[in-house]
């Protein structure tokens, strides 16, 4: 369901695509400082932020009325896929893969089982029922009757930002603390466009990504032989 309610624009089409490209770029250079197979998923999320982010122009698109409805009800869709169905999944996994012993990554497999619940069932409430889509206050928001809820939004806090804090790697609790401080301001001031903001602040704390890759060349790769 489509519906706009808007007031100007603060965010855009314009300023996804521009950012897209800004993260796309950072995403590619991360990728080539990857020096182990298990660094890569972790290494690509400023690309995976990048593509999300790229959607959701697509999506102000057809809220501004330059896509027909069906199409931007898919672009909004495939946004949501990402962002409540996927990164639950994606960021923990990420994180037990780059742990860089097993005894850490087994603290991080109770994150990784929150986050595989969190997706499984955020995937069957997307599927179940309808996602309405709409601009307020600048921003999109999207919602989705089996996901807008408080027990749901712990979850998902969780399996996101809970196993950064775990990590033995210091850069990684910075990522974490970051997307945790952009998620309690987006709820305290922003709480309806949650989704949309909250991602793309995430999406530009991905420099901290790069940042950690670019400065542990000379720590990496860990020793990953010993097994999960």
């Amino acid at each position: 369901m489509l519906r706009t309610e808007k007031t100007g624009m603060c965010f855009s089409a314009t300023a996804n695509f521009v950012g897209s490209g800004v993260l796309g770029a950072i995403g590619v250079v991360t990728v080539t400082k990857v020096k182990h197979r298990r660094e890569v998923l972790f290494a690509s999320l400023p690309v995976l932020f990048a593509i999300h982010q790229f959607i959701e122009g697509f999506v102000w698109l057809g809220l501004d009325g330059y896509l027909s409805p069906a199409v931007t009800h898919d672009m909004g869709a495939a946004f949501m896929l990402y962002a409540q169905g996927l990164l639950p999944f994606l960021l923990p996994l990420s994180v037990v893969l780059f742990e860089p012993n097993a005894r850490s990554r087994r603290r991080m497999l109770p994150f990784l089982g929150i986050g595989v619940g969190t997706a499984l069932y955020i995937l069957w409430a997307l599927t179940a029922f309808p996602t309405q889509v709409y601009v307020k206050g600048n921003s999109i928001v999207y919602i989705n009757q089996a996901t807008n809820n408080m027990a749901v939004a712990i979850f998902y806090v969780i399996a996101t930002c809970g196993s950064l804090f775990f990590s033995q790697i210091r850069m990684m609790i910075i990522f974490g603390a970051a997307n945790l401080a952009i998620l309690l301001i987006v709820m305290e001031f922003k709480r309806y466009a949650f989704t949309s903001l909250w991602c793309a602040y995430a999406a530009i704390a991905s420099v901290i990504i790069l940042v950690y890759f670019w400065r542990s060349m000379e720590q990496r790769p860990f020793v990953y032989a010993r097994p999960i």
